[in-house]
Formats: structure tokens, sequence, C-alpha cells
């Protein structure tokens, strides 16, 4: 059997937040999360940080197991950050059965975390119809393409599906795809992390309140 390679050397020399870092005083954050959330988006966005709008998205089975997985962020308002899958996808099943979800985004440019976790709807048909369309050419051959997560017998079936997807896009650019999906994640706890470089991490904990307020609190790194 071929031997594992041991990463620890390579672990070891690896440097993190090699860069000045932000300082994040919690007195000064808004009373609403998702406030704070468009805050630390513009400035990674601001700060040259690659894909800041593409978070792991975490889920569970049937049997409660966990799922992990890179997905684009699609919108956010005040009071649910959406995304968008195929309803018939393994994670369009998992929140169908269990309509909870985790989002985490790591912007490593600022040293900084945000890990949202609440309830998640879908949204009506016709938001979902307009999210796909106003996308790429690109995005729309592959939600046309279809089959996600599904087995695939080989890859030329993909190539050959791909291929005839492309075709249809280009030619029926308002091509409906019923499977296609928008999700809204309603936070019920946020969480803000501001990395420091000697390791005294500022992590501010917002939860929501039955009122609707919210709370907030902060928590050891």
């Amino acid at each position: 059997m071929e031997p594992t390679p041991d990463l620890r050397p390579l672990l070891k020399s690896l440097r993190v937040w090699d860069t000045e870092l932000p300082v994040f005083d919690p007195a000064t954050a808004p009373e609403a999360p998702l406030r704070l959330f468009a805050e630390w988006f513009a400035a990674a966005v601001a700060a040259g940080q690659s894909e800041p709008h593409t978070p792991t998205l975490a889920t569970t089975d049937a049997d409660g197991n966990p799922d992990a997985r890179t997905v684009m962020l699609h919108g956010a308002d005040a009071r649910a950050l959406h995304f968008a899958s195929h309803a018939d996808s393994a994670k369009g099943r998992q929140l169908a059965a269990r309509p909870f979800a985790a989002l985490h985004f790591y912007w490593p440019a600022q040293g900084r975390q945000v890990r949202l976790r609440g309830p998640v709807r879908t949204a009506p048909p016709e938001v979902a119809h307009a999210d796909l369309h106003v996308r790429s050419t690109g995005a729309l051959a592959s939600a046309l393409t279809g089959h996600q997560s599904a087995h695939l017998p080989s890859y030329d079936v993909l190539v050959r599906a791909s291929e005839d997807a492309w075709a249809r896009a280009e030619r029926e650019p308002d091509a409906p795809v019923p499977s296609w999906t928008v999700y809204e994640l309603l936070p019920r706890e946020v969480e803000f992390f501001q990395g420091d470089a000697r390791r005294r991490h500022v992590r501010l904990r917002y939860t929501e309140r039955e009122d609707g307020a919210w709370a907030k609190e902060l928590l050891w790194p």
C-alpha cells in the first residue's frame, strides 16, 4: 500500500494572517448583525479578498450526519442571506427534510470569519427564475444540464449533456429550470470573528431574542 505523506513539516511552514489586520471594537457594532455583515463584506471586497461571496454551507442528512460544501451568495437583505441550488440535489433534499443550516464565511485577507445559523425557507418560483436568468449563459447551461449530485456513468456523458445544455441556453436564454431553487437562510445566531496576531481574537455573537431584537455577547477565543 502506498504510504501516506507526512504533512506536518509543510503545515508548520505555513504562516497565518501574514498581513496587517484591522482592529474591531465590538462596542461600535450595530444592533442588527446583517448590517455588520454588509460592512464586513464590503471591507473584504475592498481588501482584495478572493471570492468573498463563496461561503461554506453546512446541512444535515436524514440520519443527522453533517454535510458541507462551498456555495455562492446570491443576495442578502435585512433579514436573510440567499443562495441557490437544484431542489433535487443533495443539499436540496437535505434542506427539504431538515430546513436548518449554517453558513461560514472566511476572509483571510483581514483575518475575519462570520458564522450564521438558522432556519431555511424557499423563495417563490418566480424569484428562482429571475435569479437564474440574470446570470451568465454558462450558469444557465449548468442548471439545464441538471442531475446535480446524481451518479455519473462517465465523463463523456457529462460532456455530451453539457454541450446540449449550452446549445439550448444560447438558443433559449429564458429557458425554465423547474428544479432551480433560491433558498433563504434566516439567521437566529451570528458570530463575527476578528483575528489578532497575538491570538487575542475578538468574537462577538448575536442571538435573536423572542421579541425579534438581538442580544450581543463576547466569547472567549
